[in-house]
Order: C-alpha cells, then structure tokens, then sequence
C-alpha cells in the first residue's frame, strides 16, 4: 500500500510523467484536478481519475524519474555516462565513494541509488549555490541518509580514507592525483570526468608520475542512438545524444 509522503509517478494517457508526493493536497495539471490523498493506500499499478475524467496510472518512481525531474542547475553528467561510470569501476552496494564537482548532484543521485543505505558519498563542492541545489535534490529523492556534502576545494586534499572510488568532475583532475594516492583503498578507481581532450593529455601526463600507484589508465567515450521503429520503417533517428565528455579510469595497485 502506498503510505502518506511516499514519492509515486503519475502517468496521464498521453504518457506525460509527474513525480509528486502522496499527501493532502490538490494536484493541478491540464488534464484535471487529482486530489492527492486519494493514492494514499492504493497499490502501485492502481489508477487515479482526476475531476475531468481522465485516467493517470500511479507507478513506483525508479532512479531515471528522479533525475529527468530533478531541479537542474549546472550541465548534469547524462545517464549513459553515469552508467559507464558504474560499470567500469565496478561500483557496488556499500562502497564508500568521493566525488567532486557535485554541480546539479544527478551522478550523486544515480551513484547514492547503487550504494544503497550502507554506502556512503562524500561530496566536494566549492560553489555554495551549487551544493544547496544538489542537496535540495539528494533530500527530495531520499538519499540524505548516505551523502554529505563538503564545501570545500578537492585540490587542497582529501580528508577521507579508506575510499573504495573518487569521481571527478573537473576541470583539472590531474591536480586530484597525488590526494588520491592517500585516500583510494588499492584496487579502488581514480575517475574523471572531462569534456575536452586536452585535459585528458594533462591527467595522463600527470599519471605517468604516478604510474607505480596505479595500472595503466583507460579513456572511453559513450554515443547513444535511439532507433525509430514504426510499422513502415526502421532505421536509427536522425538526432543522437553524441560527444558529452570523456571519461579516464585509473586503478590503484
């Protein structure tokens, strides 16, 4: 049964989503009134009517709702980097993870939601707005149980040891090496994030010093291109999420 405050995901017929609250309170959309207090007690899967008749489905909301309706602010690392993230550094439930440059705080949602309630984030941020949105963000989407955030520079060092990963996602990453040296746990991921190819030179440069610390380093980039299908055609959109950035993955030894 969905209890009061819980996040649910509405779904009107013409498949427009919105992640609301299950409380006392009238919900407006152009389709209609819904009076809130109704989903309380309803199953996920159940339906709602608002006062015009139509029809929303209310569905369990999952980690890519939250970030497609979360408060934007800065550029947000996309999902399909975030994913590659994930699954190059092996990122499980329960690690212990440092980032930087917490911007908008998306990666922060996507990686707070595989570390689950016995993991733990610590997250760098120099901009005071900044760190207020993403933590506006992290307590909407539930996750203050297991993120704090630090306004303070990475450059200047890492308080935290013992660290299974530190992502990174700023402009001079190689500045983070020598700190990362001293935090990561060995066999843990040094991780950057980095729109331009230039800064990729510099982080390799600056790992070459450091090469009896880590394995040899490994740079990706990941394209995504939907396909259309309809009944008479099927053939890639013409428009595709290219080029976001470039993403270099350093493990400690």
């Amino acid at each position: 049964m969905i209890a009061e405050d819980e996040k649910v995901l509405l779904v009107d017929p013409r498949g427009k989503r919105y992640l609301i609250t299950a409380k006392k309170q009238e919900f407006h959309t152009d389709l209609g009134k819904i009076n809130l207090s109704e989903i309380i007690g309803k199953k996920f899967g159940d339906v709602i009517e608002s006062h015009k008749g139509y029809k929303f489905k209310i569905l369990k909301p999952r980690i890519v709702d939250f970030i497609d309706k979360m408060k934007r602010g800065p550029q947000i690392i996309h999902p399909k980097d975030a994913a590659q993230i994930v699954a190059f550094a092996g990122i499980s439930p329960g690690d212990f993870i440092v980032e930087a440059g917490v911007g908008s705080g998306a990666l922060t949602l996507f990686l707070a939601n595989i570390v689950g309630p016995n993991g733990r984030i610590v997250s760098y941020e120099v901009r005071e707005d900044f760190a207020r949105l993403a933590w506006k963000n992290i307590e909407w989407a539930g996750f203050d149980d297991r993120v704090t955030i630090k306004l303070k520079s990475i450059y200047d060092g890492i308080d935290e040891k013992e660290v299974d990963h530190i992502i990174l996602d700023l402009p001079q990453p190689e500045r983070v090496i020598e700190h990362a040296v001293e935090a990561l746990k060995p066999g843990g991921y040094f991780v950057a994030y980095t729109p331009c190819i230039n800064q990729v030179a510099r982080l390799y440069e600056k790992l070459r010093e450091f090469r009896e610390y880590f394995m040899r380093p490994k740079t990706i980039e990941c394209l995504v291109r939907e396909q259309e299908v309809k009944e008479e055609c099927i053939r890639p959109r013409t428009r595709m999420i290219a080029h976001t950035g470039y993403i270099t993955f350093a493990r400690k030894i």
